[in-house]
């Protein structure tokens, strides 16, 4: 017998002073048996991040692989971005950025590997493709917290994450790349914001 997913809930007061956006966001999650905790909060954030109307989680869970791991949609239904979480190839990136205007990468593992892996593939719109790292400490400390109700306040300022639970406060940066850096010798991330 298979095992089913599991659901998770997420209250989450967010305050984006990089974006100006501040909410209120009650999430259910589902995790596949598969998915590490890591991978699951990697998503959470993502959406966080990412989080503006018309935002969704992939109606088809992860093994829908014709459709983001997070997309935007206008009224229309048309797609604005395509958002991937961990580390799709090259292929898979190239359909994404065919499809939306903007594609984003939320990698929670190694960046510059993800970077040297896609550096030189044949992936359309290639340079406009972000690819944000989120700290693995960070994600590995919440990791170590995570329950099946989960609540935080996330606070962003100037690429710095600040989560503040009930029995800690923990921090982190995003980094932000394109790919083609690893190619050119540039794996340092750019931290400044180009939204």
């Amino acid at each position: 017998m298979a095992l089913g997913a599991t659901i998770h809930s997420f209250a989450i007061t967010l305050n984006d002073a990089d974006r100006g956006v501040y909410a209120a966001l009650d999430l259910r999650v589902a995790r596949h048996p598969s998915e590490t905790a890591e991978f699951l909060l990697a998503r959470v954030l993502a959406y966080a991040l990412e989080y503006r109307e018309g935002l969704e989680f992939s109606k088809g869970g992860l093994s829908d692989t014709d459709e983001p791991a997070l997309a935007v949609r206008d009224l229309t239904g048309a797609l604005q971005a395509w958002i991937e979480v961990g580390a799709p190839d090259a292929a898979r990136l190239h359909r994404a950025a065919k499809a939306a205007p903007r594609v984003v990468v939320y990698c929670h593992k190694d960046v510059p590997a993800l970077l040297e892996r896609l550096a030189g593939a044949s992936i359309h719109r290639a340079a406009e493709i972000e690819v944000r790292g989120l700290d693995r400490a960070l994600l590995a400390a919440l990791a170590a917290r995570l329950q099946r109700r989960t609540g935080f306040d996330l606070s962003v300022s100037e690429g710095h994450l600040y989560l503040t639970l009930p029995d800690a406060t923990l921090d982190g940066v995003v980094s932000h790349h394109r790919i083609g850096e690893a190619a050119k010798g540039r794996v340092a991330p750019i931290v400044s914001r180009d939204d």
